[in-house]
């Protein structure tokens, strides 16, 4: 009787925290309806109207591309099998457990490494960690290229929904700039006195409060996006440095600034400014930095990974003599 009162109180704990997660994305869903009332029924000329419903489309469709575009996650290679996971769990020697990582370790394209230059494995999920891919305590999954996990979407942002939250972040900045340059006339209208409905004022004000507001926490922030895509790297990544078989490399996704911008966008520019898929890549491989391969072990050869991969890549030998650990 007791476990099953603790059950149910498990269960509706998990259904609060999946309620109160979505309270953020209302909030902004809440000042962008007020917003839109506001600008278009209370102050707006028409002409301004015309840009205005053209920025609102693509910040709408941008969010909800943010929002709705699930998370990536690594694909079934790098999944124990079903029987390979229950004789890891069940072995009990750890130099064995270690074994059974390593030779599978080998066959997949993985050249980053904990800080321990082990093998890097979610104990969680049951996989071995494809190259920038980490666990998400919230979304209880491991998520390819992961950025962070944002509750101003309610999501994780990764692989596959970066390009779509870079792209809303533009247009939130761009959003919110317009309604301030163009609400600031009415405000000096509301200075002068020259507004006589009390509404009017009340929607002046605070038009222009929000807008300013938001706009500089998002240009800072977006400005903070655009340098790691300059640098080809995540949050995550800007935080930790990545550790390869040669060690740690802070550099060692940066293929110059063209081509870091592509490895989000991808190669053709119409669809830069677009929210549709375009990254370059499944996110479960990415191309490294070109160094000399005798003073950088990560550019030797080594067997492809999927008779389907590009049999032009090279990936680097990954050695059985490293140690494996567990990550989360």
């Amino acid at each position: 009787m007791r476990r099953g009162w603790k059950m149910a109180l498990s269960g509706g704990l998990r259904c609060c925290r999946r309620v109160l997660s979505w309270m953020p994305v209302l909030v902004i869903v809440l000042v962008v309806l007020w917003s839109y009332y506001a600008y278009v029924f209370e102050l707006c000329l028409v002409i301004y109207l015309i840009f205005y419903h053209a920025i609102f489309v693509f910040f709408t469709w941008t969010y909800w591309k943010s929002i709705f575009t699930l998370p990536q996650q690594p694909n079934q290679k790098f999944h124990l099998s079903y029987s390979d996971k229950e004789r890891y769990e069940n072995e009990e020697r750890p130099e064995v457990q270690k074994q059974m990582l390593i030779d599978m370790a080998k066959k997949l394209p993985v050249y980053t490494r904990t800080g321990s230059g082990a093998i890097r494995f979610c104990d969680r999920c049951h996989l071995i960690k494809p190259d920038r891919c980490h666990h998400c305590s919230v979304c209880a999954m491991c998520v390819l290229k992961m950025d962070h996990h944002c509750p101003w979407v309610n999501n994780c942002i990764g692989f596959s929904n970066y390009k779509f939250f870079l792209q809303f972040l533009a247009y939130s900045v761009l959003y919110c700039l317009y309604i301030a340059t163009t609400v600031f006339n009415y405000f000096i209208k509301y200075w002068r006195g020259e507004l006589p409905s009390v509404r009017s004022k009340f929607h002046v004000l605070f038009l222009l409060f929000v807008a300013c507001m938001f706009f500089v926490s998002l240009v800072i922030l977006f400005g903070y996006h655009c340098w790691l895509v300059s640098r080809n790297k995540t949050t995550l990544e800007a935080f930790c440095t990545p550790v390869f078989t040669s060690g740690p490399e802070k550099n060692g996704f940066n293929l110059g600034f063209i081509k870091n911008i592509q490895q989000v966008f991808g190669d053709n520019k119409k669809f830069w400014l677009i929210p549709v898929g375009s990254s370059p890549g499944d996110g479960h491989s990415f191309p490294l930095r070109s160094m000399n391969e005798s003073q950088n072990p990560l550019l030797a050869n080594e067997e492809p990974w999927d008779e389907n991969e590009d049999e032009n890549r090279d990936y680097p030998e990954v050695s059985s003599s490293i140690a494996v650990e567990t990550e989360t």
